[in-house]
């Protein structure tokens, strides 16, 4: 993550960041309006617009094409999703949750404020709070957030360089087509505008550890860490994941339709504190059955 990225100069606002424009180039309040219409303009009017360097946009600025701009967006009308984000630890760097189903990790599309980053920074009060990782929206268990800028870094890329022992708990009715234990290697691509990642030919950049546990259940420890990896997985040896609404087929769900979560769960995560040497664990206290609303 980029220093421009981290350092926006609004400030966190009711839980949720300032979003980052770029613009085309001319009169900064003419496009705005051009673009995103009269609620935009207002937004000039009101002294709610600033660029890069924290300067208010007024009417008459103009910037070069590929500058950025800063503003509060209008927030989308979200389904309230109906579970608890229970807090597992808390001290002065880390904040560990047991994140539902249905909850977004951070703001992203139309999941603004029903993100886990989002209700924690309102319920805890810690503007700066950033998650160390992701965890997919359908996807339950340990989320890690970093609560403090100085010590973001230091996280994130513990996260980014593979050096954090991850164990997913998962259920599937299939019959796997492979024998267990194995591990899965294959190249796994995530186009935009695509719901599904797909397996191509070529050098494998996705690996996961699977074992059976018994009765449709299965331990899984990603070495890797693609988007849906584990989910693509699963359901290329033949055990797509209960509840899955992508893999093996993209189904119709409702957006408030909470009543078949994915049975998919991030049960441990496990790592060396990189700023105090500690040995650091935590364990989801959910199953796999799921909450109910």
């Amino acid at each position: 993550m980029s220093r421009r990225r981290r350092d926006a100069p609004l400030p966190v606002r009711d839980g949720v960041g300032p979003a980052r424009l770029r613009v085309r180039g001319g009169r900064v309040a003419a496009e705005l309006h051009a673009r995103f219409g009269d609620r935009a303009a207002a937004k000039v009017a009101a002294g709610e617009v600033v660029c890069a360097d924290g300067a208010i946009v007024d009417e008459t600025t103009e910037l070069a094409a590929g500058a950025v701009v800063f503003l509060y967006r209008d927030l989308p009308e979200e389904t309230p999703v109906p579970f608890a984000l229970p807090v597992l630890h808390r001290d002065r760097d880390l904040v560990v949750v047991d994140k539902p189903h249905f909850l977004a990790t951070m703001p992203r599309g139309r999941h603004v404020t029903q993100t886990a980053l989002v209700r924690l920074r309102r319920s805890l009060e810690l503007p700066e709070l950033a998650p160390a990782h992701r965890l997919d929206r359908l996807t339950a268990g340990v989320l890690v957030f970093t609560t403090r800028r100085e010590v973001r870094g230091a996280y994130q890329m513990l996260f980014a360089r593979g050096r954090v022992r991850k164990t997913y708990l998962a259920h599937s009715a299939g019959t796997p087509t492979r024998a267990l234990p194995t591990v899965l290697r294959s190249r796994i691509v995530k186009r935009r505008g695509h719901l599904q990642a797909v397996e191509e030919h070529g050098e494998p950049n996705a690996e996961t550890r699977v074992q059976a546990l018994g009765e449709g259940r299965y331990r899984l420890q990603p070495i890797t860490g693609r988007t849906h990896q584990l989910r693509v997985h699963l359901s290329s040896i033949g055990v797509p994941i209960t509840g899955d609404p992508l893999y093996p087929e993209i189904l119709e769900v409702a957006a408030d339709d909470f009543t078949t979560p994915l049975q998919l769960l991030a049960r441990t995560v496990e790592f060396d504190d990189p700023l105090s040497g500690q040995r650091r664990r935590f364990v989801s206290e959910r199953t796999l059955a799921g909450p109910t609303p």
